[in-house]
């Protein structure tokens, strides 16, 4: 019987839920599913990550090439980042030029790392005018379950931490790079923005990390990023029900709350790498605060 109901009003049998609290996976309204990250899983990249977040897999690889920085920009560097949706994800995608929620999420990525200063990107600069580093960073979804944008940035930045960047010297005879492979040095991250996502229903109950269904279901998504020093890097909302100045506030401080607990988990997955075992893995359980904006 719940069954049919879910087929022919699956709004109101989320609303049931809703009403005490819960939803019909079992979580609370301010529960991250379980999080997965696992770092340096890509030997052919020079830097790269795995997160799953519930059934939501993004596996990130960053790739480092050489470039001319340009004219107006002589001393910085480059930052490439591109989400891909492909088929083998969901029954939802289709072959072909990426599509509006690929190319939306690419677009956030680039706000965020331009937003949230992640990376300087003069740090990218090998010799002004001559020669600097750029950063492409592919993000490819291997599983879609609904909230692509948090598990995307997460998997950026463990991905950026896990790149070390050869150092590099200009041959003042000849003008070539010359590389020294021998001497790595990690790339320098100046601030570790984390994503937190609510699905809104009937413009007054927010819930964090929502599945694909959940989105499906909802009036409207927004997205909140935060840096370890609580300072808000974006807001990102796509239309949909109108979000108070009261609704934001706390939606702000149940992201600094999941900031805190993402910034845990990869300093702890980060500390156990070493130069024999480059891939270790940890897991955090849903925190067990909830959260209802009314």
């Amino acid at each position: 019987m719940a069954a049919g109901f879910k087929t022919v009003e699956p709004l109101e049998y989320y609303r049931k839920f809703l009403k005490e609290n819960c939803r019909p996976d079992g979580r609370e309204l301010g529960e991250f599913r379980t999080t997965t990250l696992n770092i340096g899983s890509i030997t052919t990249a020079d830097g790269s990550a795995l997160v799953k977040l519930g059934n939501t897999t993004v596996v990130c690889g960053v790739k480092v090439e050489f470039a001319a920085p340009t004219v107006d920009a002589p001393n910085k560097g480059y930052v490439v980042p591109n989400v891909d949706l492909p088929p083998l994800c969901s029954s939802r995608f289709r072959p072909g030029p990426p599509g509006e929620q690929a190319q939306a999420a690419s677009q956030f990525i680039f706000d965020v790392i331009e937003n949230s200063q992640i990376i300087q990107k003069e740090d990218l600069c090998i010799e002004k005018g001559k020669l600097a580093w750029v950063l492409y960073c592919d993000m490819m979804c291997l599983d879609y379950d609904g909230n692509l944008l948090d598990t995307c940035l997460t998997a950026l930045l463990a991905a950026l931490k896990n790149v070390q960047l050869p150092s590099v010297s200009i041959n003042e005879e000849t003008g070539l790079a010359e590389v020294n492979m021998n001497q790595k040095n990690q790339l320098n991250i100046r601030k570790n923005p984390v994503a937190t996502s609510f699905a809104i229903f009937d413009n007054t109950i927010f819930i964090v990390d929502p599945t694909a269904e959940e989105e499906a279901l909802s009036s409207g998504m927004v997205t909140i990023v935060i840096d370890e020093e609580d300072r808000l890097c974006a807001v990102h909302k796509p239309g949909g029900s109108v979000l108070s100045s009261e609704k934001l506030q706390d939606c702000i401080v149940r992201a600094q709350t999941r900031h805190r607990e993402v910034h845990k988990l990869l300093t702890e997955v980060i500390k156990s790498v070493t130069p024999i075992i480059n891939v270790k893995e940890r897991i955090v359980k849903p925190a067990s605060e909830s959260l209802t904006v009314q």
